[in-house]
């Protein structure tokens, strides 16, 4: 190939990758600790930005999240916020929900999972288990009613940081009732969750290609 056609063509790849970056959708993962931890599969393919306050997991964004109002904002399609919002007190997690929103287009929804306090309680119960008793086995060890309730002491302790204790708790209603402080209004709940509220919350009506994107995994009902 000529130098002329080179030239054309890396003209042409270079177009396309911009373009293919441009028509990239974008979530924000907020306090995931490591883009080694998994996020649902079907970000696959978009831009994942890890936001954290904790430098050791080499976040995008190394950031508190209580201060997301302070970024440029309007720019992702999704936040993506998994056993995050329980570590800050009931208070601040307002503002944090405020800055999911704040960071979010205006088509855009947030999807967050919290321990679900009331499930634990129910759970200790039902077994007759005390605080520190194993309610099951994760990829870390036994988790206990303590761990959930208060955060994962291992991980409080081995880091000497207390960013990692839980400072509040959740039931869906408590959740959902934050979500609508935050100002979302669209709210989809997983039923189907052990000990945790699961949900997704939109700023708008969800679009129909959201409720096709969600269609056999979150009951998003279609705009009518």
């Amino acid at each position: 190939m000529s130098l002329l056609g080179n030239f054309i063509k890396d003209i042409f790849q270079k177009k396309n990758e911009i373009e293919s970056d441009v028509a990239k959708p974008k979530v924000l993962n907020v306090g995931g600790g490591s883009k080694s931890t998994p996020i649902p599969s079907y970000f696959t393919g978009w831009q994942h930005d890890l936001l954290d306050v904790d430098p050791r997991g080499e976040p995008d964004i190394l950031c508190d999240a209580r201060k997301l109002e302070a970024l440029q904002g309007g720019d992702y399609d999704a936040v993506y916020c998994s056993h995050n919002l329980e570590h800050y007190y009931r208070h601040h997690g307002l503002q944090v929900v405020r800055g999911f929103w704040h960071m979010l287009k205006a088509s855009g929804f947030v999807e967050v999972r919290v321990p679900d306090i009331a499930q634990v309680i129910q759970l200790l119960a039902d077994r007759s288990l005390n605080i520190d008793q194993t309610l099951y086995e994760s990829g870390m060890g036994p988790i206990s009613a303590h761990d959930v309730i208060y955060g994962l002491q291992i991980e409080i302790e081995s880091s000497g940081n207390d960013f990692y204790a839980h400072k509040t708790g959740f039931t869906p209603a408590s959740l959902e009732k934050l979500l609508i402080a935050g100002g979302f209004r669209n709210i989809v709940f997983k039923s189907d969750e052990h000990l945790a509220v699961h949900v997704l919350a939109f700023k708008s009506e969800p679009t129909v290609n959201q409720c096709d994107f969600f269609h056999g995994l979150w009951d998003v009902k279609r705009p009518i």
